[in-house]
Formats: structure tokens, sequence, C-alpha cells
């Protein structure tokens, strides 16, 4: 785990994959505790198990209520970097996803209904090779397994998706949190962070982003 900025009310790092985001045992807010020496650490977004990258955290309550407020109000940014099967073209994507609790998957509805909800989301393609490309995706909803089920409904799988049809047993899932941007929620200073993946496959052979963009 990595901390790449911390002050007294919000601190971010990077989640790495297998770590749970939420306040369990062996999760990110028990490690930054026990990293921070620090009692309070509260979870104002999720990603998922096997994701990896930026996140931030509340130190404070009041922090995690401004922080929360700005994600329901959708002021706060998130992008993500995906490596999929196929050759997407770029654009946006809209969907209505249900969730099945019972296999712990979402899907892509065919109408409105109890739990369904619209789920958005905007993409350019960065680079392709080998039947690959590498993604720089925007959130405007944040949806459980959104990115992947979007992805994966128009055939491109996110490389190391079990779940949703993209990898082999033992795999990892190829997306990553690369860049937050929000108000302090202190002193409503914009603060933007980003984090490239590691230059490991499968990121390897494609061009990076700007961190600075």
């Amino acid at each position: 785990m990595e901390i790449v900025y911390a002050d007294p009310r919000i601190v971010v790092a990077v989640k790495p994959a297998g770590v749970l985001s939420t306040d369990e045992p062996g999760g990110m807010p028990q490690l930054l505790r026990q990293e921070l020496g620090t009692p309070c650490i509260r979870t104002v977004h999720r990603l998922d198990a096997a994701v990896s990258g930026l996140m931030v955290y509340a130190r404070s309550a009041k922090a995690a209520s401004l922080l929360s407020e700005q994600i329901r109000s959708r002021t706060f940014g998130k992008e993500y970097l995906a490596v999929v099967h196929g050759v997407p073209e770029g654009g946006v994507m809209t969907d209505l996803l249900g969730r099945d609790p019972v296999r712990r998957r979402t899907y892509v509805a065919a109408e409105p209904g109890k739990d369904v909800r619209p789920a958005e989301l905007s993409y350019e393609v960065l680079g392709s090779r080998e039947g690959l490309s590498l993604v720089r995706i925007r959130l405007h909803t944040g949806r459980t397994h959104q990115i992947r089920v979007q992805f994966a409904s128009r055939g491109f799988p996110l490389v190391g998706d079990r779940k949703y049809g993209g990898g082999e047993e033992g795999e990892s899932i190829a997306l990553w949190s690369w860049r937050l941007e929000f108000a302090h929620p202190q002193t409503g200073a914009a603060m933007r962070f980003s984090k490239l993946p590691p230059r490991e496959t499968p990121w390897l052979g494609f061009p990076m982003p700007l961190t600075g963009r």
C-alpha cells in the first residue's frame, strides 16, 4: 500500500488488488489506521477487491459527509484506465443496470424496474495492440461493477475479469483507478491526484496519459 497524500482531514492511497476497500479485517481502512496511527478512517467510495488504484479516505465524520455529498452531486471526478479485449471506438455508454443478489452479478436491464438504475460513462481509446485496447474512462455514475458490465455487454470484457467473460483462473482485473478530482472537505481547495499503473503486464506496450491532464 502506498500513501500518496495525507493531511488531518483526508488520506489518498493506492489500493492493491486483493485488498478490500471497505472497513473489514485486512481492508484499507484498517491498514491505514495502522500505518497512520489514527482511529478514524472512513470510506467514501469503493473499488472492487480485484481492482487497484487511487482511493481517498476521510479522517473525520464531517470530512466523510462532505466528500460523500460531492459524489452524490457528481462533482467528484473519477477516472480509470482499463485494458479490454477488442477495439472499441470510444464515446459514451448509457445503460440501465440491475443487480442479481444471489449470483452477485450486475446485468444490463432491458427496461426500468425495481432496483434498476441508470449508468453512464464516457471513454476514449488510447491505443490498441494484438486484439487488446487501453481505454481511459470517466465515470458519471457509480454502480456496482459498472465499468466491467458496460464494456462486457458490448463485447469488450476487461482483461482478467472472469466474472464477466474476460479472463481465466488466476488473472487480476485490468482496471486501475488512475485519477481523482474533488474539493478539499475543509478548505474547498481543488485536489487532483493521478497515479499510473505499474509498467507490467497487461499495461505494457500501451501509450499512457500524461498525469497532469
